[in-house]
């Protein structure tokens, strides 16, 4: 694993479209008999390289691929399951809300025979780039969240249940593949966190035998810039300091640092990444304002234990937005840096 810097400045993992890749896509999606093979791995892959291009000049410490090949967070990953079935959308006019999200129903047991693609995405990555690389990879309980049960399942723990091995197989041949730094994104966990005991026994088993630096995300949805439950961790600690993981991805920034206590629950040697930037929000938090959340951090958790991430993914937000937020982070990480340093 490469070295990173004291308190590196990262991105969660999703990064903002470019606008012509935007139109590609919807392009593709209406009419997919006008683009080769060719012609779409050419365009996911001058996408990818400038999520590169805008985090590193941004001055990221640790990049993803911008997951320019998923479809908002998780919907592309349903593509490659198999056993579901598309469910009529029941509504499609209106504000934008969680229920306009695509859903399936499960007409068989759920396979995922090719995979869920991360291996193609990492690779992709890392022929572009020598920088230091997060892999995101859905968990079970988020993946679960779009289907129902039909006849096979009786709940979403039970389909959860079902993709644990989905997700497992795909976190072990990343690391076969090279990656050694994955990040488990399992928001839903925090906006339904009832049975945390039963959550922390099904990240255990997705983790299995995954010998990597484990990042686990957990925001409160960021579907069109919109949250989708009660924003709060407390009911899941003291719990997530027993998780299997050794970092937790929390969001700070929309709700203002409210919660920030919490941070003294983690111990060590288990890492905070902090949510310092609010992606909901089109304002660019200045410099000195991402220092002093940044300081309030370092009150309840020791620097050699934090990383600094913005609440969630950019893909809900306007590039040349995320392009000035991502900047901002990491000018406000290196101020504190520098006092850290001397």
């Amino acid at each position: 694993m490469p070295t990173l810097p004291l308190i590196p400045a990262t991105v969660i993992g999703s990064w903002s479209f470019p606008g012509w890749y935007a139109k590609f896509c919807d392009d593709v999606a209406r009419s997919p008999e006008q683009f080769g093979a060719d012609d779409r791995a050419e365009a996911v892959r001058d996408a990818v390289r400038l999520a590169i291009d805008d985090q590193l000049r941004a001055g990221a410490d640790l990049i993803t691929d911008g997951e320019m090949q998923r479809v908002d967070f998780n919907l592309g990953f349903y593509d490659r399951l198999t056993g579901i079935r598309p469910l009529p959308q029941s509504r499609r006019w209106g504000p934008p809300a969680h229920d306009q999200r695509d859903k399936y129903e499960c007409v068989e047991l759920v396979a995922a025979p090719h995979g869920l693609g991360l291996v193609e995405e990492y690779r992709r990555v890392r022929a572009l780039t020598d920088a230091p690389i997060k892999v995101p990879v859905p968990g079970p309980y988020t993946l679960a969240g779009c289907l129902q049960g039909g006849g096979v399942y009786r709940d979403r723990q039970a389909i959860a249940e079902a993709l644990v091995d989905v997700v497992n197989r795909e976190m072990r041949a990343l690391i076969r593949e090279g990656a050694d730094y994955l990040q488990l994104d399992e928001p839903s966990f925090a906006c339904h966190p009832d049975d945390p005991e039963r959550f922390l026994d099904l990240v255990a088993r997705t983790v299995a035998g995954v010998d990597a630096k484990i990042s686990m995300h957990m925001c409160f949805g960021n579907y069109r810039g919109r949250a989708v439950g009660r924003r709060s961790y407390l009911p899941l600690f003291p719990y997530l300091a027993r998780a299997p993981v050794q970092q937790l991805a929390l969001e700070f920034a929309s709700r203002e640092m409210a919660e920030i206590e919490l941070a003294s629950q983690i111990p060590p040697p288990m890492e905070l990444a902090a949510g310092l930037v609010d992606v909901k929000n089109t304002w660019i938090e200045p410099a000195e304002l991402v220092a002093e959340r940044l300081r309030t951090v370092l009150r309840y958790i020791d620097a050699e234990r934090v990383h600094v991430t913005p609440d969630c993914g950019f893909s809900q937000t306007a590039r040349f937005i995320a392009c000035r937020k991502l900047a901002s982070l990491a000018e406000g990480v290196r101020i504190v840096r520098k006092e850290l340093q001397g």
